[in-house]
Formats: structure tokens, sequence, C-alpha cells
């Protein structure tokens, strides 16, 4: 083997630990990323089980508002109601007079 074949022997070497080396860091690099998207997914889907959670709320709670003002409007209508045949109790007294 000649000098100048131990030279690019040399050179192929050097150069393919560097390319090894390079690859083991896109390795971690890789990992770490794949690690981060696993965290994002898990992160994406507490946050869809909360929109879930918040929206079964709010449809609730416009439910309940529903029934709390149908509830004041029943509640108003006696009185009006009440008021009326009070009115209409005195017409009869009057009349009967």
């Amino acid at each position: 083997m000649t000098e100048e074949d131990k030279n690019l022997l040399n050179s192929f070497e050097g150069k393919l630990r560097h390319i090894l080396f390079l690859y083991d860091e896109e390795k971690k690099e890789n990992a770490n990323l794949r690690e981060t998207v696993i965290k994002k997914d898990t992160e994406i889907q507490e946050l869809e089980s909360r929109i879930k959670e918040l929206e079964t709320r709010y449809a609730n709670l416009k439910m309940a508002r529903m029934i709390s003002v149908n509830d004041n409007e029943i509640r108003d209508t006696k009185q009006r109601l009440t008021r009326l045949v009070r009115e209409v109790d005195k017409c009869i007294a009057l009349l009967n007079k």
C-alpha cells in the first residue's frame, strides 16, 4: 500500500466517522422530536376533552337559563292573572250592589 493509498484510507475513515457522528446526532434529535410530538398529542387530547366538558357545561347552563326564564315568565303571568281576577271580582262586586 502506497502512501497515497494510506492518506486516502485515513481521509475516508475520518469522513466516515464524521458521517456516523452526524447520524447519531440526527438520531438523537429525531428521538427528541418524537417525544415532543407525543407530548403535544397528549396535550391536544386533554384540551379536546376539556373543550367537550366545557361545551356540555355551557349547554347545561343555557338550558338552565331557559328554564329559569320560563319559570320567571310563569310567575309573572300568574301574578298578572291574579291581579286581573281581583279586578274582575271587584267589578262583579260593584255590579251586585
